[in-house]
């Protein structure tokens, strides 16, 4: 897939989990990882990692809220979907079907932090173990209080964002 399309997350200065998220001419505050960004990343680190990735998929709560609007391929959550994170696992940072016995994340939370989440393509084809899992673009707490690698930003936002990307899009993580 050519990517023509970037959303670039930059750290901000004052706070390495928060950042300025830009596509086009708007530029939005974002969460990322309690670690701050790194090219290191490692399971559990609670970093995000440095690179470009391609926007792959968009889950969303049906129960919460409409389809999204966007050139992604979108599909909606169920209570039973999760996502393993368990390194040794054959299905490590891959979704799964719950009950699931390794260590995992479930996608459909009590919060809203998961209301939609756009898979990234880090870490995927293949995985490596240890390398991280899980890290994906979602919603913000209201504070955007730093995520355990992700990036997230307001509900408002992500619609907004998510109307105007497609496949030849993709997020580029950089330090500053």
């Amino acid at each position: 897939m050519k990517v023509t399309e970037l959303l670039t997350v930059r750290r901000r200065p004052a706070n390495k989990a928060q950042g300025l998220l830009t596509h086009g001419s708007i530029t939005i505050p974002c969460a990322i990882g309690r670690g701050g960004p790194t090219a290191r990343k490692r399971e559990g680190d609670g970093a995000t990692p440095l690179g470009q990735f391609e926007l792959l998929k968009v889950y969303y709560r049906p129960d919460r809220l409409r389809k999204p609007v966007t050139r992604l391929p979108v599909e909606p959550m169920h209570p039973m979907l999760g996502w393993c994170d368990a390194p040794a696992d054959p299905c490590y940072n891959q979704p799964v079907l719950l009950p699931f016995a390794g260590s995992h994340e479930k996608l459909w939370r009590e919060d809203h932090l998961y209301d939609i989440v756009v898979v990234l393509d880090y870490n995927l084809f293949p995985p490596v173990d240890g390398k991280g899992s899980a890290i994906f673009f979602h919603l913000a707490r209201p504070d955007y209080s730093p995520t355990e690698g992700c990036v997230a930003v307001s509900l408002a936002h992500m619609l907004k964002i998510l109307a105007s990307v497609g496949k030849e899009t993709a997020m580029s993580i950089e330090a500053a």
